[in-house]
């Protein structure tokens, strides 16, 4: 069937020393920690399964206006804009730095999905509420079929997290798994 043949990306959005480690300049904390072993998971998956797994990167000038809300994070070329440990990066996965919340905003993500005739794409990550919703708003606007891995993703507060989904879900039309 044509749903088995769709071509499908990994999206693993800010698994970052900065938001992830519990040194980091950002830490999101116990629920975020709590997913590297799902988003792991997931990675080895679409690898077996030759489906391209990008990973988004949060990188910022160290001027960043974004330091005016946030306690200043992901500096580029920082310890903390690097990926965990954790994570395996295969040699044919793709990495996409941003410097907004948005992935696809003046990020070549657009352009990697277009290469790869992409039509489902999977989210995991951090934080559900920010750069997971952005990222799958402009996903949407674009026509994507959005997945969402419930236990691959997360965010430092419970509650943004739950509307997140139920946002996601009702005005993308992201199915959450």
């Amino acid at each position: 069937s044509k749903a088995e043949m769709a071509k499908k990306a990994l999206l693993v959005i800010d698994m970052l020393n900065d938001f992830i480690k519990e040194d980091g300049a950002l830490y999101c904390g116990k629920a975020c920690r709590d997913i590297v072993a799902g988003v792991s998971e997931k990675i080895s998956q679409f690898h077996r399964e030759k489906s391209p797994v990008i990973f988004i990167m949060d990188s910022h000038s160290p001027q960043d206006r974004e330091f005016n809300l946030f306690p200043r994070h992901c500096v580029k070329g920082s310890y903390g804009a690097q990926l965990i440990s954790e994570l395996k990066v295969e040699k044919d996965a793709f990495l996409v730095t941003k410097t907004s919340f948005d992935g696809m905003f003046n990020t070549n993500l657009e352009k990697i999905l277009k290469q790869k005739k992409i039509e489902e794409v999977y989210l995991s990550g951090v934080c559900t509420s920010i750069c997971i919703m952005e990222t799958a708003s402009s996903l949407a606007k674009h026509n994507y079929r959005i997945f969402i891995f419930k236990d691959s993703v997360a965010d430092f507060d419970q509650e943004a997290h739950n509307f997140a989904l139920k946002r996601m879900s009702s005005l993308y039309g992201a199915k959450i798994i």
